[in-house]
């Protein structure tokens, strides 16, 4: 099986999720055979990172052969290939709304959200042509420098000139910024594309979608032979607000690094008469940042030794400052900005409790992630991960009450916790990117069938 793989955030560029699932599961279906070939739509400062080798396509060899130790030091991909083209898109990033809001007007079959003032039109953008040279887009001086959509095209571009000859068997595309690749280069190979969710511009922006962005992940959606969903919560949303074929929507959990940690030897949990309580994502609407600020402020209305931790960046962080302030709790949440490597890790030891109150959260990796570190979760029933997990506590992301109360019963009874955590770390175990990966090759298969038949 060979796959052509299209993504735009991987070990050592990563902001977030997406990144971290992409390792996970390159590196499986590495380990079973799979033959991978990443495109990353990133330019290539230094091509040695802390898990993978980034290779450039004009002049890098390929990884298959670099020496075994090479390999070890890449991270023990055997059959994978990475390509990093010139192409800028941001993790996480959003369009600048006066410049790319396109105006409300629903794709037809598509649903959208009623009553939204119509935003002003975009500039048209260039079309995809897929025969386009790799640097055809490129060079400084590049006017469209800085255009989130300039950028998705160029990466379809670079994609489509790297694929052109390249030996595969379908095209796996991560996320709306690859859509368009992914159909370009179907186009182009005649290979099954199939698409992977891991969020939605629901999720990201509750019913105040950009229709730019609503209608790449559209196209994405219809054109894909096959369509990966990261949880049911998320295969219902491309149901219901994309009208999909539910016949062709497979899900497949998400999973946890069993070997994430590195070897140095375990950070040992600070001792301290405050209680702390997590939060750890990006600091944005979609993960539900005040829920978590207006849960603690009740907690402290009847316990005052908790500190809540805030770990993370994102669009709402100084508003999250202020309004910590201005709910007069600000002395008691301590807002760290983004971590990464072994400040994750040691922040997670220092925590009695991790709340995620995601407003809309397609799996959400992080409670496992603290699970994995023997730490209690808390978690929204918004969640794609509150399908799974049975033993972690469970709220509405709205009902800050019953959030403070969930808190609370964690700090102040310790066999609550340690039952939670004793259980959770147990059951984290169970969650393996090798049936991640097994289960995006039956739907690899079921795709080119379809595409054979």
């Amino acid at each position: 099986m060979r796959v052509f793989m299209l993504g735009w955030e991987f070990p050592p560029f990563i902001s977030g999720g997406l990144g971290t699932a992409c390792f996970g599961l390159t590196r499986a279906l590495d380990r079973l055979g799979t033959e991978v070939r990443f495109v990353l739509p990133r330019p290539v400062v230094n091509p040695s990172g802390t898990h993978v080798r980034i290779l450039s396509p004009a002049s890098s060899p390929p990884l298959e052969r670099a020496s075994e130790a090479a390999l070890r030091t890449a991270g023990i991909f055997r059959h994978t290939q990475f390509h990093a083209v010139p192409a800028t898109l941001q993790p996480y990033a959003r369009p600048e709304p006066a410049d790319t809001e396109a105006e409300f007007e629903p794709a037809p079959g598509g649903r959208v959200a009623p009553g939204r003032p119509p935003a002003r039109r975009t500039r048209p953008g260039k079309a995809i042509r897929t025969g386009a040279a790799p640097t055809a887009l490129s060079g400084p001086g590049d006017p469209y420098a800085g255009d989130l959509f300039a950028e998705i095209e160029r990466y379809a571009v670079l994609a489509c000139a790297l694929a052109d000859g390249e030996p595969f068997d379908v095209v796996h595309a991560h996320d709306w910024m690859t859509y368009s690749a992914g159909i370009a280069v179907q186009a182009q190979s005649h290979k099954p594309l199939v698409v992977h969710v891991h969020s939605t511009e629901f999720d990201r922006s509750g019913m105040n979608i950009n229709q730019r962005i609503y209608d790449i992940e559209r196209a994405g959606l219809h054109a894909a032979v096959k369509v990966i969903a990261v949880s049911h919560l998320t295969r219902n949303i491309v149901l219901k607000h994309y009208g999909v074929d539910p016949r062709k929507v497979e899900v497949v959990y998400n999973a946890i690094d069993e070997n994430g940690a590195d070897e140095r030897p375990p950070i040992p949990p600070i001792t301290r008469d405050e209680k702390i309580v997590l939060f750890l994502g990006r600091i944005t609407m979609q993960k539900g940042p005040e829920y978590f600020l207006a849960a603690a402020k009740r907690v402290l209305e009847v316990m005052d030794n908790v500190r809540f931790v805030m770990a993370g960046s994102g669009d709402m962080i100084r508003r999250m400052i202020e309004l910590a302030a201005e709910m007069g709790i600000g002395h008691k949440v301590l807002f760290t900005g983004f971590l990464r490597g072994n400040d994750v890790r040691r922040v997670f030891r220092m925590a009695d409790l991790y709340v995620m109150p995601s407003v809309s959260e397609p799996f959400g990796l992080t409670p496992l992630e603290a699970l994995a570190n023997d730490v209690p979760v808390l978690i929204s029933k918004q969640s794609g991960v509150a399908e799974v997990l049975t033993h972690a506590l469970k709220v509405d992301f709205w009902d800050v009450d019953e959030m403070a109360n969930k808190i609370i019963a964690v700090l102040r009874h310790p066999p609550l916790h340690a039952t939670l955590r004793d259980h959770g770390s147990i059951e984290v175990r169970r969650f393996s990117w090798a049936d991640a990966a097994a289960g995006c090759v039956k739907v690899y298969e079921a795709a080119m069938g379809r595409t054979a038949n």
